[in-house]
């Protein structure tokens, strides 16, 4: 892993492509700007580990490799919160 130390308005560069640069330092937060090719998918890590749990639950259905597979991608929809369950509704 690489560490850097940046201050405010200060950026990194990841390639020719992505920029992040500091925006602002409050407490124990940090705000960043990322600029980034629009093909390029940019998200907070847990949004992108629930996509990949909710794509490889998915890709078990589409195979038929998980009976249960449903109700599995339901809860964890929920637990997300992207479905609400049937006593919120």
């Amino acid at each position: 892993m690489l560490v850097l130390s940046r201050k405010k308005n200060e950026s990194i560069m990841i390639g020719n492509e992505i920029e992040i640069t500091v925006l602002a330092c409050e407490g124990n937060s940090v705000k960043l700007g990322i600029e980034a090719p629009e093909q390029v998918r940019v998200l907070r890590r847990e949004l992108w580990k629930a996509f990949r749990e909710q794509e490889a639950i998915a890709q078990r259905l589409a195979s038929g490799e998980e009976p249960g597979g449903f109700e599995q991608l339901r809860e964890l929809l929920v637990e997300e919160g992207k479905l609400e369950t049937e006593s919120e509704s």
